[in-house]
């Protein structure tokens, strides 16, 4: 954030209008500001904030604190500059308050202005819709703008003393560093307990199908081997097993052929290889058979052939 230009009217010591033009101080990039105690140094760094903010950090009874008791009114307006890829660009922040009573200030005039292409832009009226406008364009809340870039008196040493976490946070908004810090923290812990839950269902997955471990594996290939060559020698003996079968049923049909050859000849001996009486009955039994042949003939045509 770059100064421009600082009015002040009714602030502390500052009863008359006062107006500060920054651009010649800038100019050369650093400046200081130098007087006396009580001189009103500080004073000008508070109007920055009341302007920005509506309050002051010191002022620990509220803008009723830092009013000039001569007076009924408090004014600031602050214009300054932010640098961005697209150029500087520069806003004015105006504040007006009036006294309410004895212990009491009261807002009269709020407005953030925004100057684009020679026009000035009205960006927000009221209060709350400013404070909130101011800290998104700034990127820090006012306990971050007074601790990292105006420090009142007496505060050095808490800037310094920060704890771990406050540090980080604001740190973090001071550099924009959101979306790496707390954001991506969050993303993180989302994917870590997303892929927790992946492999808690890989484990009992793992468990339903047993022991995977690298020993296991090792002893389920051993006996895959040893199932493999007993597979072998069983289709081996199981080969000389059909074989064998295969022969005993050859040598089984060659019997039987055998024995029915045997029985054929048997026969035959038992018919014709008798005594006188048996061979007289073998001769006689063709003339016998043609005896009936012509019997059976004349019964059929009523004559004799």
């Amino acid at each position: 954030m770059r100064p421009i230009h600082l009015q002040i009217a009714g602030l502390q010591s500052y009863r008359e209008a006062q107006e500060i033009d920054f651009t010649e101080l800038t100019g050369a990039g650093v400046f200081g500001i130098f007087g006396p105690t009580g001189s009103g140094k500080s004073t000008l760094l508070d109007a920055m904030t009341l302007a920005l903010y509506g309050k002051v950090e010191r002022a620990n009874g509220g803008t009723q604190a830092i009013m000039n008791q001569a007076e009924q009114s408090l004014s600031v307006s602050f214009t300054f500059e932010l640098t961005s890829a697209e150029g500087p660009k520069r806003y004015r922040v105006d504040r007006q308050f009036k006294r309410g009573g004895d212990v009491s200030v009261l807002g009269s005039l709020t407005r953030l202005i925004h100057f684009r292409d020679g026009e000035a832009v009205v960006l927000a009226d009221k209060a709350g819709e400013v404070n909130s406008r101011i800290q998104e364009i700034l990127g820090l809340a006012m306990a971050d703008f007074t601790r990292a870039v105006v420090l009142p008196q007496g505060k050095f040493a808490e800037f310094l003393t920060l704890a771990g976490k406050d540090r980080r946070a604001m740190l973090q908004r001071l550099f924009h560093l959101e979306p790496y810090g707390d954001r991506l923290s969050a993303k993180t812990s989302g994917r870590l307990k997303e892929t927790d839950v992946k492999i808690r269902a890989l484990q009992a997955e793992q468990q339903g199908l047993g022991d995977a471990s690298k020993e296991a594996l090792e002893a389920a290939e051993a006996r895959l081997l040893e199932a493999r060559e007993a597979a072998r020698t069983v289709r081996e003996r199981l080969a000389d097993c059909e074989r064998r079968t295969a022969e005993l049923r050859a040598v089984r049909e060659l019997q039987r052929e055998r024995a029915a050859r045997r029985s054929r000849a048997h026969g035959a001996v038992a018919c014709c290889g008798g005594g006188p009486r048996a061979r007289g009955d073998c001769a006689a039994a063709p003339g016998a058979a043609a005896g009936g042949a012509r019997r059976a003939g004349r019964a059929a045509g009523g004559a004799p052939a």
